[in-house]
C-alpha cells in the first residue's frame, strides 16, 4: 500500500473514494468517483495504482459513513465544477499495466460514465428507493463474521483443558528449588525455618517464619506465598544430615525444627505415568469407531446383527416380474408364494399350509437372483435380502447370532420373505465341512438356520427363498420338506425362452430391425446361452455400433457380438506366418467338410481363420438345435467332425501340430462318457460309474484296475474308429477340402452361402432350428431311433 499526501484538505469526501474495499489516494472527489475501478485497484491523480488490504478497506468504509452527512449538506462550489471539467479527460493507464486493463477497459469506461452524474446529485435530493439502490452497502463485499457458539459441550472441555494446562505449567505454585547448601546458609543457619515437610520421600518443602521476608536473599526478596524445596536421595540420609546440622548449631531438643511426612499426588507425574495407557485406550477407541463405521451404526457391539437389506412398499425396486423371461414355470411357483402371503385365507380355508421355503438352483447366469429381485419388487410384503457369505466372520458365534437376528427381524415384519443368495456358503453338508477337526463356524451357522426354519419357535408367516449354483453340496437336513419344501430348478432357456429374453433386452436397444424376427433369429444362433449371456450379447452389440459411430444397432452388430461372446475378441495384432496361416486354413477346412458330409453333425454357420481369444487361431460356428438325447451314431459323427482338423493336417502336410489339443480333449471326454457313464460299450456292459467334478478330488476309483484297463482299451478303440472314419471321408473329399482352404486363405471368413456354392447342398435333409421355431415345424417325433451300430448300445431314456 502506498500513501500520497498533497495537503490536509478539510473536506474528507474530496480525499477518499470507496469502491469495493479500495482506497483512492488524495485527489479530487469527482475524479475519484468517475474513475474508480471495481477490479480491485485504485488510481491516484498522478497515475499510481494501489490495492488496499481488506481490513483497511473496512475501516475506510466506516469512516465514509461517519462523514457522509457533511457531504450531503455541502453545495457544489464553482471551483469544484472547474475541477470536474478538468478531470473529465480520457483514462490514463500507468505504464506497464496496459495488458492487465486490456480486457476490462471498455467496461470500466462505461461504468465511470454511468456513475459520474449520479454521484453529483446530493443524497438528500434523491428518492428514497434510489438511495437504497446506490447505498454503499450494496457495493461492499460481504464480511464474514466469526460467531463462537458456546454451550455446555464446548465450555466444559475448554475449562477442563485449561485447568489441566494450568496445573501442568504450575501457575499457582510459586515454589523455588534450592540446594542443601542454600538451605543451610540462607535459611537454617539464620533461624528462618518454621518447619519442614518431606513430600513423597523425594523432596523436602521448606516453610519459613512469617517475619522472614527480606532476609533470605538480599538481591531477590521473597514474594508473599512463595515457598522453597530441595530434593533428597533418601529419608534416612536427610534425617541424619539435619540432626548433624542442629547438633552443630547447638539447638536444644525441644526447639528443634519439626519434620512432617506427607504423600501427595502430582498431576503431571500421574499423567505421565498413565500416558501409555491413555494412548493405547485412544488407539483402541479410534479402531473401534472405524470398525463401527464399517459394521454399522452400532459399532463393534453390532457385529452380531444381521446385515440383511429390507425392501418394502416404501422401497422402490425397479425389477418386476415382466422383466423376467424364459422361466415361466419358476416364475409361476414364486408368484404363488407372494399370493399366499398377500391373501392366505384363500389357501387356509382349504386346509393348505404355506411352504416354509423354496430353493432356486441352476447354472450361473440363469436368473435366480433376478427372480428374487422381481419378487421383492412385486411382493407387497417386506422382503429381506442377505448373502450367505455375510453370516461368516472371523469371530466365533457371529454367524448364529446373525441368523437369530435375521429371523427375529423377519418375525417383526411378518408376513415376510427372506432371500439368502449363495446359500452354499453356509449350507454345505456337515460331512464335507470341518472334516479336519476343530470348531467350524459354518456348521454352527447351519445348525442355527435349521432350527430357525423348522424349530419350536418357527413363524408361520415367514418364507425363506435361497439361491445356489451347487445344490448337490447342500446338507440333506436343509433340503428336506419342512424347510425347503420346493426345489425350483432354473436351467438354461430353450429357444423359446431365449427369444423371450431377447425381447426383454432388446427394448432399450435403438434398432430399426423387427424385434419379433430379430429375437427369434438370435435365439436360434445362441444355443446353450444363459440369460446373462444374452444380456451380454445385447450390450456388446450396442457397444460395437457405438464404436463404428452408427445411429442404429443392426443385425450385423448382433452377429459380431455373438462371435465376441463365443470365441472372444479378434486378435488383429496376432500376425501368423504364411505356413501357420495355411495350416490353420486346412485345419478349419477339415472341420467344415467333415461336418458338411456327416448326417448327424450340426449345420455349419460360419468358419474363420482370424485369431480370437487367448489361444484360438481359427474357429467354426455351428447351428445346433436343442437336443437332450443322443444315440451312438450321433455321438460318433460328432467325434468325427471334431477330429476333422487333425486328420486334414495329416492328409495334406503329413504332420500333426498342437492346434488340435482342444479337439482331442473333447473327443477323449466323449469317448470316456460313452464307455464308463452312458453304458454304450458292449464289452464293459451297461454300467455307469461315478463321474466326479473336475474340482472334486478323487482318491479312489469306483472300479478295479482290470476294469480301468478295459475302459482305457475300449476308449482307445472308439477314438481310433472315429479317426479312421474321418480319414476315409476326407481322403474321398480331398478336393473339396482344398477348395475350402484356398477360399479361406483369400477371404479369411466363409459363411453358409459360400459353402453351398463350393460343395453344393448337404446330402441330408437339414432342419434349421430357426426355421423349425418360426414355422412351428418342431413337432414331437414319435418314431423309433435307428438301431445301434455294432459294438454299441443305444442311450437309455431314463
Amino acid at each position: 500500500m502506498a500513501i500520497v499526501s498533497n495537503n490536509h484538505d478539510t473536506h474528507i469526501t474530496s480525499i477518499f473514494a470507496f469502491r469495493q474495499g479500495f482506497h483512492l489516494l488524495p485527489g479530487v472527489s469527482p475524479f475519484a468517483r468517475g474513475f474508480v475501478f471495481r477490479q480491485g485497484f485504485a488510481i491516484s491523480p498522478g497515475g499510481f495504482v494501489f490495492r488496499l488490504p481488506p481490513a483497511l478497506g473496512v475501516v475506510f468504509r466506516h469512516l465514509r459513513k461517519m462523514v457522509s452527512s457533511n457531504n450531503d449538506n455541502r453545495e457544489e462550489t464553482p471551483s469544484d465544477k472547474e475541477k470536474k471539467s478538468q478531470n473529465e479527460e480520457p483514462l490514463k493507464i500507468p505504464k506497464g499495466f496496459e495488458n492487465f486493463f486490456k480486457k476490462n477497459i471498455e467496461k470500466l469506461k462505461k461504468i465511470a460514465k454511468e456513475q459520474t452524474p449520479k454521484d453529483n446529485i446530493p443524497n438528500n435530493s434523491r428518492p428514497q428507493d434510489e438511495q437504497q439502490k446506490t447505498s454503499p452497502k450494496q457495493h461492499q463485499p460481504p464480511i464474514k463474521e466469526f460467531n463462537l457458539h458456546l454451550n455446555v459441550n464446548t465450555i466444559l472441555p475448554l475449562l477442563f483443558s485449561a485447568y489441566i494446562l494450568y496445573k501442568i505449567v504450575g501457575g499457582s505454585d510459586n515454589s523455588r528449588e534450592i540446594t542443601w547448601q542454600e538451605f543451610r546458609t540462607a535459611f537454617f543457619d539464620k533461624g528462618l525455618v518454621d518447619k519442614l515437610v518431606v513430600v513423597n520421600r523425594k523432596k523436602v518443602r521448606v516453610y519459613l517464619h512469617s517475619n522472614a521476608t527480606g532476609q533470605m536473599y538480599p538481591n531477590a526478596p521473597t514474594l508473599p506465598g512463595s515457598s522453597y524445596y530441595f530434593s533428597i536421595g533418601s529419608v534416612e540420609a536427610f534425617e541424619r544430615k539435619l540432626e548433624d546440622s542442629q547438633n552443630e548449631l547447638g539447638i536444644p531438643s525441644n526447639e528443634r525444627i519439626p519434620v512432617a511426612y506427607r504423600d501427595e499426588i502430582n498431576l503431571m507425574s500421574t499423567l505421565l505415568h498413565f500416558a501409555p495407557t491413555l494412548l493405547l485406550a485412544g488407539a483402541l477407541f479410534y479402531i473401534t469407531r472405524r470398525a463401527g463405521s464399517a459394521a454399522g451404526s452400532q459399532g463393534i457391539f453390532g457385529i452380531g446383527k444381521s446385515k440383511a437389506k429390507l425392501f418394502n412398499q416404501e422401497t422402490e425396486v425397479k425389477v418386476k416380474f415382466k422383466d423376467v423371461a424364459g422361466m415361466d414355470e419358476a416364475k409361476e411357483e414364486i408368484m404363488e408364494f407372494v399370493k399366499f402371503l398377500k391373501d392366505p385365507t384363500a389357501y387356509e380355508r382349504l386346509g393348505a399350509k404355506i411352504p416354509k421355503g423354496a430353493i432356486l438352483s441352476g447354472p450361473p447366469g440363469t436368473g435366480k437372483t433376478l427372480l428374487a429381485k422381481a419378487t421383492a419388487g412385486e411382493a407387497g410384503v417386506p422382503f429381506l435380502s442377505v448373502s450367505g457369505s455375510e453370516f461368516v466372520e472371523m469371530f466365533v458365534g457371529v454367524g448364529p447370532s446373525r441368523v437369530r437376528d435375521l429371523f427375529a427381524n423377519a418375525k417383526k415384519h411378518a408376513p415376510c420373505i427372506i432371500f439368502v443368495d449363495e446359500i452354499d456358503a453356509i449350507g454345505k453338508s456337515r460331512g464335507k465341512i470341518g472334516q479336519f477337526g476343530g470348531n467350524d463356524e459354518r456348521e454352527s451357522t447351519l445348525n442355527q438356520l435349521l432350527v430357525e426354519m423348522d424349530g419350536f419357535s418357527t413363524s408361520e408367516h415367514v418364507v425363506v427363498l435361497a439361491g445356489t449354483n451347487r445344490p448337490d453340496v447342500l446338507d440333506s437336513a436343509l433340503m428336506r420338506p419342512g424347510r425347503f419344501d420346493r426345489h425350483i430348478a432354473i436351467d438354461r432357456p430353450d429357444i423359446k425362452g431365449r427369444s423371450a429374453i431377447f425381447k426383454v433386452h432388446l427394448k432399450p436397444i435403438k434398432t430399426k430391425e423387427d424385434i419379433e424376427r430379430l429375437s427369434n433369429k438370435l435365439a436360434a444362433l445362441t444355443p446353450g446361452f444363459s440369460g446373462a449371456d444374452i444380456a451380454n450379447v445385447c450390450n456388446e452389440a450396442a457397444l460395437i455400433a457405438a464404436r463404428y459411430r452408427k445411429d442404429w444397432v443392426s443385425e450385423e452388430h448382433f452377429e459380431k457380438a455373438i462371435e465376441r461372446v463365443i470365441a472372444g475378441l479378434e486378435k488383429k495384432s496376432r500376425v501368423l506366418s504364411p505356413e501357420e496361416k495355411k495350416t490353420v486354413a486346412y485345419h478349419e477346412a477339415g472341420h467344415a467338410v467333415a461336418g458338411w458330409f456327416l448326417e448327424h453333425a450340426d449345420p455349419l454357420l460360419k468358419v474363420s481363420i482370424i485369431p480370437r481369444g487367448i489361444g484360438a487361431l481359427g474357429y467354426a460356428q455351428y447351428l445346433p438345435k436343442d437336443q437332450y438325447l443322443y444315440s451312438t451314431a450321433q455321438l460318433l459323427d460328432r467325434m468325427c467332425m471334431t477330429l476333422g482338423g487333425r486328420v486334414s493336417e495329416q492328409i495334406f502336410f503329413n504332420i500333426v501340430t498342437t492346434g488340435a489339443q482342444d479337439d482331442l480333449q473333447k473327443v477323449t471326454k466323449m469317448a470316456y462318457a460313452q464307455v464308463s457313464i452312458y453304458g454304450m460299450n458292449s464289452n464293459v456292459g451297461p454300467l455307469s460309474f461315478h463321474n466326479p467334478n473336475e474340482n472334486e478330488p478323487q482318491f479312489q476309483k469306483p472300479y478295479s484296475e482290470e476294469t480301468a484297463k478295459m475302459i482305457d482299451e475300449e476308449v482307445r478303440k472308439l477314438v481310433s474308429l472315429a479317426y479312421e472314419k474321418t480319414m476315409a471321408l476326407l481322403t474321398e473329399k480331398k478336393e473339396d477340402v482344398e477348395k475350402v482352404a484356398q477360399l479361406l486363405l483369400s477371404k479369411e471368413v466363409l459363411n453358409r452361402e459360400d459353402m453351398i456354392s463350393l460343395l453344393g447342398k448337404r446330402p441330408f435333409v437339414e432342419k434349421n432350428p430357426y426355421d423349425e421355431y418360426t414355422k412351428e415345424e418342431n413337432k414331437e417325433d414319435t418314431t423309433l431311433p435307428p438301431p445301434a451300430e455294432k459294438g454299441g448300445h443305444a442311450q437309455p431314456t431314463t
